[in-house]
């Protein structure tokens, strides 16, 4: 219950803390000046963290090796993906509207029921990644040959790209 309003927080540490929510932080540590309930671009994600549920809307996740994360559900609405490595990650369900990940490495992938509406993803790296039931209306996905791997991918209609 403490009021903590104009506290500094650069180079804070919060592995192990509690949040509010009850949640523990044991992989984001802080980067900028905010607590680790503000923007994403504040903080240094590791690999395999767990975020699923999180709002990361508009946050900048530009070359972030985000291999592995748990970003289930999460809202990445207008992120900025660019470089990132989301190898393994699971985004099932995660809001990517207009979401940046041109060059993003998605290999092996969960977006089942991803949205992608509107996404990025020129030269993007799908191998192997499941976008059963992903809405890529309106993606961008122009120069898919050779340039964006669907090779192993699991397309909305059921079929694997070959």
């Amino acid at each position: 219950g403490a009021d903590l309003t104009g506290a500094d927080w650069m180079g804070v540490d919060w592995a192990g803390a509690t949040m509010p929510d009850g949640s523990i932080h044991d992989q984001i540590h802080v980067r900028g000046s905010g607590p680790p309930m503000g923007r994403a671009d504040d903080y240094t994600i590791e690999s395999g963290a767990d975020l699923s549920g999180a709002d990361l809307s508009g946050a900048d996740l530009t070359q972030e090796n985000l291999s592995g994360a748990n970003l289930r559900g999460t809202n990445l609405r207008g992120a900025h993906l660019f470089y990132a490595d989301l190898s393994g990650a699971d985004l099932s369900g995660a809001d990517l509207r207009r979401a940046d990940l041109a060059f993003a490495k998605l290999r092996g992938a969960n977006l089942t029921g991803a949205n992608l509406r509107r996404a990025n993803l020129r030269h993007a790296d799908l191998t192997g990644a499941d976008l059963t039931g992903a809405d890529l209306r309106r993606a961008d996905l122009r120069r898919a040959d050779p340039f964006v791997t669907l090779t192993g991918a699991i397309m909305p209609d059921g079929s694997v790209h070959k």
